[in-house]
């Protein structure tokens, strides 16, 4: 199933940079400010791409929790056909040794 790409929000990044230029700073805040910044959308960038893998890895345990359950389906049904053979095969037997006069 092909990822759906969503569209970039506009985050609060944008707009404290904006603000952050109208601001008279001093030589040494201007810097910090600027570190700090780079840092917030580094943080939101982080944030998002976990998000992305955290969702991934949902959808992935489900399709896993979907394949176990079909299998698991399919094992009991093959199991119960053997136990029915053989239930079978022992009421066959059952019958013949009756036949000939046989005790279990």
């Amino acid at each position: 199933m092909p990822r759906q790409v969503k569209p970039k929000r506009t985050t609060g990044l944008k707009k404290a940079k904006k603000r952050l230029d109208k601001l008279p700073l001093d030589g040494a805040a201007q810097p910090l400010l600027q570190s700090l910044l780079w840092r917030v959308d580094r943080l939101e960038r982080q944030v998002r791409t976990l998000s992305e893998l955290v969702r991934d890895h949902a959808e992935d345990a489900d399709r896993l929790v979907r394949v176990v359950g079909e299998d698991h389906e399919v094992l009991r049904r093959e199991l119960l056909e053997e136990h029915r053979e053989l239930v079978r095969l022992r009421k066959q037997t059952r019958q013949r040794r009756s036949k000939i006069g046989l005790a279990r």
